[in-house]
């Protein structure tokens, strides 16, 4: 995947999850070369860097805040097209983030309006065909479940190499 200086997005980080995956992603997940840590994404893009005001990241805390800290767990894959994950349980709270974020900035809809249904998942292997990920998901499933708390949100920021953490926003 293309990146663009100044794009951001708003995720989750699962160190416990990145401990398990982290092989897989270094070899098979762009945005695990430039920084990014396992994760499920809330909200990519977000708004450009430079657009991000002081007053919206004052809502993105509130929004964040109005939501309960949780327990996720990663107990089996899924896949789309050429793409292998690690199915989030529940999923329904990523999607109550993302629906509170898009409903206050609908200039910003999940990954630029291309898919119908958001799909919360952590990716393990992207653009690799039916073959690796069968050979990846039997290598990973006897290491699930992966279980954590969910108690921060992150923006993330690329400058042009590297995502990093720019934000954190504590759930309630």
């Amino acid at each position: 995947m293309l990146y663009e200086p100044g794009q951001t997005a708003l995720v989750v980080l699962f160190p416990a999850a990145d401990a398990v995956v982290q092989g897989w992603r270094a070899e098979h997940d762009d945005a695990a070369a430039r920084g990014v840590p396992a994760h499920v994404t809330v909200l990519f893009p977000f708004l450009p860097e430079d657009l991000i005001t002081d007053r919206d990241l004052d809502e993105l805390r509130v929004i964040c805040a109005g939501q309960q800290a949780f327990e996720v767990k990663f107990g089996s894959c899924g896949r789309f097209t050429d793409l292998l994950y690690l199915a989030p349980e529940p999923a329904e709270p990523f999607r109550a983030l993302t629906q509170a974020v898009t409903t206050r900035w609908p200039e910003a809809p999940p990954y630029g309006g291309a898919y119908d249904e958001v799909v919360p998942h952590l990716t393990v292997a992207n653009g690799v065909d039916g073959a690796a990920m069968d050979a990846v998901e039997a290598e990973l499933s006897p290491r699930l479940p992966v279980r954590e708390r969910v108690e921060q949100v992150d923006l993330f920021t690329f400058d042009g190499a590297t995502w990093r953490s720019r934000r954190r926003f504590p759930l309630s």
